[in-house]
């Protein structure tokens, strides 16, 4: 085999490995090319593959006992709804009208979440809670200081019995009453925040 055949027959075998051949003084340097239109690795593959479905929050009225609605943490998948766990949740003081300010529920529509704690340490609400979003009802009356929380203390326990009810500690099922907030069991938001954790966490609430 000539230099020339040589070098004609060894291009052409690294042709479809998308090389480059260069012939440098009766030489042959190779260098790799990468494909203008490589196709995606396997692990990005995985990656889009392996996404978690969305979540988000539902808080479904009961217009009989606004004390005794639901709160799901919901998931999206596949273009379906579907509800993973529920619980019992209050919202507002018994009070149906959503435009009295700390005592109606909540209004109707979405709601971002603005952040999460495990160790809130408020003037009144402490303990495990989400921040909600401002929402302005139907009359245009803006609902401030929203969020989902408990009764408890800043470190998640409950507080000591202090006289007939305390705002720290669970008492019974008239603590579901708030002041227009969305309000759980100790126990039950405790296990919102794990299932969230482990779902994904929702970035968004929805009342109706």
């Amino acid at each position: 085999m000539t230099g020339q055949t040589f070098r004609t027959h060894f291009a052409t075998r690294l042709a479809p490995a998308a090389l480059a051949v260069v012939v440098l003084g009766g030489g042959v340097s190779v260098a790799s090319v990468q494909p203008a239109d490589a196709a995606p690795s396997v692990a990005a593959k995985a990656k889009g593959k392996n996404k978690s479905p969305k979540t988000y929050l539902k808080f479904v009225k009961n217009k009989k006992s606004p004390t005794n609605s639901k709160l799901h943490l919901m998931q999206i998948r596949k273009g379906k709804d579907k509800s993973l766990v529920s619980w019992r949740a209050g919202s507002g003081n018994g009070s149906k009208d959503a435009c009295k300010s700390n005592a109606g529920w909540l209004p109707n529509g979405s709601y971002k979440i603005e952040f999460r704690k495990k160790n809130f340490n408020g003037s009144a609400i402490k303990g495990y809670v989400i921040k909600l979003t401002d929402k302005k009802c139907s009359k245009g009356t803006k609902r401030t200081e929203l969020f989902i929380h408990s009764e408890m203390k800043s470190n998640g326990k409950q507080g000591p019995k202090k006289g007939k009810d305390s705002p720290w500690r669970w008492e019974g099922n008239h603590d579901y009453k708030s002041a227009g907030c969305i309000k759980l069991k100790p126990a039950h938001i405790k296990t919102l925040f794990n299932r969230a954790t482990a779902n994904g966490w929702p970035k968004t609430l929805k009342v109706g």
